[in-house]
């Protein structure tokens, strides 16, 4: 017997016993295993991808993704500079996958993998709240550069392999992409948006900065292209300060342009790439902010005996209305950090770190119980949901 025969002839055999061992699995229907599939714990669903080719079909179509992703509640995402198993012996686990290790293709990145300083390593973890607790996750992924924006699962992350480079992940997927570097300019003259364009199907990462003439140049770069764009920036003088992160809601991202007293916010609509300048009820002040609430963007105010929540529904025409008002144990130090995708709470951080839960429901608010104490500013936590979202479909 030819060799090829013989490979025929093993081919054969080995399809027969595959054949034989899957009539032996009794056949569930696609949706039943879908159902039971989304409703697994983080890690379970990760590590179902890889059981079989059918179930990574399943958990990696469209359907699933979107289906998963609306039923995740939101978290908090953040890095530290140690494990956090380390304090919370239950909460990490013991291996890490290095971020940076995957883009050592070249002698070049090697060498400046190598040149990097270990000790300025940091851990990705993320903060959820359950039952007026908070909990501390961990994806088991490190890194060195920082986190800079984050989008409907995906993150953004300095790339310390290339100058001005970024990163894109999935900490839950894994999966990483590269962005080629920007305009270089400092780190504290410079902001970054990370959104979706629902139009036409993109994510877009915004870049803004401050160039040599003290203008506010801004610059896109869609995920699948290989270059930024520029457009056309803010108008002048309106920034004072890139110290705040935008807000992705109602279409567009949206700045608080002052560090303090600031009498607007700066939109950029997604889908036209225009700025547009939009007027706040009241100034905004050190503790106030701007968060997403639903499908509108929320301006939280604080006044001397209360705080006040408006809403904004769109950008064409529409004005702030005033949706809530807290009465009682709100605190003026109080900075709102994000609101509940599917509960609809707002979560603040006080000056001195602890979190705060407001029941639009109930009206009222509550501290959160055993917090644990996170070394790191409300500057450095980012809203965010676990999901399977990915920037492509394949």
């Amino acid at each position: 017997m030819s060799r090829s025969a013989k490979e025929s002839e093993l081919f054969r055999t080995v399809e027969e016993k595959r054949k034989q061992q899957e009539s032996l699995i009794p056949y569930v229907h696609e949706d039943c295993v879908s159902n039971i599939l989304i409703r697994l714990p983080l890690d379970s669903l990760h590590k179902s991808m890889f059981v079989c080719k059918h179930w990574f079909n399943v958990i990696c179509s469209p359907i699933f993704v979107e289906t998963h992703l609306r039923r995740s509640e939101s978290v908090l995402i953040f890095t530290t500079q140690t494990r956090y198993n380390e304090v919370f012996p239950h909460s990490g686990k013991s291996n890490t996958l290095s971020i940076e290790s995957k883009f050592m293709q070249s002698d070049e990145s090697l060498s400046l993998f190598h040149n990097l300083d270990p000790t300025s390593k940091t851990f990705i973890h993320f903060l959820e709240f359950k039952d007026g607790l908070t909990n501390v996750g961990e994806y088991s992924l490190s890194c060195f550069g920082r986190i800079r924006a984050t989008c409907s699962g995906l993150i953004l992350l300095d790339n310390k392999l290339k100058r001005g480079g970024l990163i894109i992940t999935n900490p839950v997927t894994r999966k990483l992409t590269s962005i080629p570097p920007g305009t270089l300019n400092s780190p504290h003259d410079e902001s970054y948006g990370f959104a979706y364009d629902d139009v036409l199907g993109q994510y877009k990462v915004v870049h803004l900065f401050r160039d040599e003439l003290m203008y506010i140049s801004c610059e896109i770069f869609i995920i699948g292209t290989k270059k930024w764009r520029a457009v056309d920036g803010p108008s002048f003088g309106v920034f004072g300060w890139l110290g705040f992160r935008p807000v992705e809601a109602i279409g567009a991202l949206h700045w608080i342009p002052q560090v303090n007293h600031s009498d607007c916010i700066v939109s950029l609509e997604i889908e036209t790439e225009k700025f547009q300048t939009i007027p706040l009820p009241n100034s905004c002040n050190m503790y106030d902010g701007i968060v997403e609430i639903g499908s509108s963007l929320s301006f939280v105010t604080h006044q001397e005996t209360h705080t006040d929540i408006w809403i904004l529904k769109g950008l064409s025409g529409e004005v702030w209305i005033k949706q809530h008002s807290i009465n009682i144990g709100c605190r003026m130090d109080m900075i709102p950090l994000l609101s509940f995708r599917i509960r609809g709470d707002l979560v603040f951080r006080s000056k001195d770190g602890l979190f705060y839960i407001y029941d639009f429901e109930l009206r009222s608010i509550t501290k959160v119980k055993n917090q644990n104490r996170l070394g790191v500013s409300s500057g450095c936590l980012f809203p965010h949901v676990n999901s399977m979202v990915s920037w492509s479909s394949n």
